[in-house]
């Protein structure tokens, strides 16, 4: 149990050191946003979590080998080797990720509702085929930044590791893709509700 509160550098540390139970607890607190951003990308379950493990078999031989030196930057580490996984599957597949028809960013996956109705559910349809077709107008480098932000709550700091650029750069594509979207929605004359 109190391995719970341990920051991720010391479960590390205590994995590495043969504490087997530190890394099953680094998975379960990070296992939602990592399968999160690997699913954003490749919008296939069986794939997703072929991926997801393995990024943790690359984790485990890479923590068993002694050569991991990110101290203090465990989920950045373990994402930039799902972002590789996953470009490595698509050049595989010669596939780009953001080309796929069956890609779908659904923010209603994370909010649950015990009773919907059948115009909750209309409703719901409706605002993700709207939301998907908005974000669909994007460029690539601004829809990459406002999903990795919106859908997968990563910082400013991750994406612009895992995308390669600065910290000021993913700002810049991320305001931009706000303001687009706000001239795509003025556009097509949509009235959003919150």
């Amino acid at each position: 149990m109190a391995n719970l509160v341990l920051p991720d550098a010391v479960l590390v540390k205590n994995y590495i050191n043969g504490d087997e139970s530190a890394l099953s607890v680094l998975i379960t607190r990070h296992q939602s946003k990592i399968y999160g951003f690997i699913y954003s990308k490749v919008a296939d379950r069986d794939l997703s979590d072929d991926i997801f493990q393995d990024t943790f078999i690359k984790v485990i031989k890479t923590l068993k080998t002694k050569s991991y030196n990110e101290e203090g930057k465990f989920l950045p580490w373990v994402m930039r080797i799902a972002h590789n996984l996953t470009v490595d599957h698509f050049r595989k597949a010669k596939k780009m990720p953001f080309q796929r028809e069956t890609e779908e960013y659904s923010i209603f996956n994370y909010m649950s509702d015990n009773a919907p109705t059948i115009e909750t559910k209309l409703i719901t349809e409706q605002v993700e085929s709207d939301l998907t077709r908005l974000l669909d107008e994007l460029p690539h480098d601004q829809k990459e930044v406002l999903v990795m932000r919106m859908y997968q709550d990563l910082s400013f700091k991750e994406i612009a590791d895992l995308t390669g650029v600065s910290i000021n750069t993913a700002l810049g594509r991320m305001r931009y893709a706000l303001l687009n979207l706000r001239k795509i929605i003025e556009k097509n004359q949509m009235i959003l509700t919150n």
